[in-house]
């Protein structure tokens, strides 16, 4: 699903990747850990496309994605890859179905498609009744679970999720990591988390942990 070969990355004389090799299979929740400025989160924005290595190869469902072209990237991330970050990025301006049809718009989607696939989400993760409300009159939780519904609304191969409960009480950041294991059994989603939650970490299937910016 995911294969990365000696990922190197430097900024300037700056090596902050120092030859990581990984293999992440169809369906498996990785946890990535490691102290602050070990390179967790350079990996993962890395392995997601929104960054590019020094050198190194990274193939995700059999594309090597490290030599596609930005437009071809671009479009390989839409249709591929959710992202789940700390902080739910949500448009305040656009209600909770709007700010989760909005990548699969962007893809050029059907729109009565795409929302009647945005509705089936909501009712997912218990916010069938939130559809017309905007962030700011959602709670903290509520706003993290339209966040993960606008990840899936392009049915990706694979969730990177940075921190995804850190900005979360203990009871709102228990929910999500429930659900993350509920689509793993519904869709078989794969998911990559880069996170400082003990207990998240240890519900993975695997912890990688980094140290120095290589894993191991």
């Amino acid at each position: 699903m995911i294969v990365g070969k000696s990922i190197h990355k430097k900024f300037g004389e700056l090596e902050i990747l120092k030859g990581v090799d990984l293999e992440i299979k169809q369906g498996e929740i990785v946890s990535i850990v490691g102290s602050s400025g070990a390179g967790k989160t350079t990996l993962l924005t890395i392995l997601g496309t929104l960054d590019r290595p020094s050198s190194g190869e990274i193939l995700i469902n059999n594309q090597e994605v490290s030599k596609l072209s930005d437009k071809k990237l671009a479009a390989f991330r839409n249709q591929n890859i959710g992202f789940v970050f700390q902080f739910h990025q949500l448009l305040p301006e656009f209600t909770a179905m709007e700010n989760v049809c909005i990548p699969a718009l962007i893809a050029n989607k059907n729109k009565k498609e795409t929302e009647l696939r945005a509705i089936e989400l909501l009712d997912l993760f218990n916010l069938k009744d939130r559809i017309s409300h905007k962030p700011s009159e959602l709670s903290g939780g509520e706003q993290q679970r339209v966040a993960v519904a606008r990840a899936l609304i392009n049915n990706p191969k694979v969730i990177f999720a940075d921190e995804p409960s850190g900005n979360l009480d203990s009871a709102n950041a228990q929910e999500l990591h429930q659900l993350f294991f509920k689509l793993r059994e519904n869709f078989n989603q794969t998911f990559v988390i880069v996170t400082h939650n003990n207990d998240l970490a240890k519900m993975a299937d695997r912890t990688l942990v980094m140290r120095d910016g290589k894993i191991g």
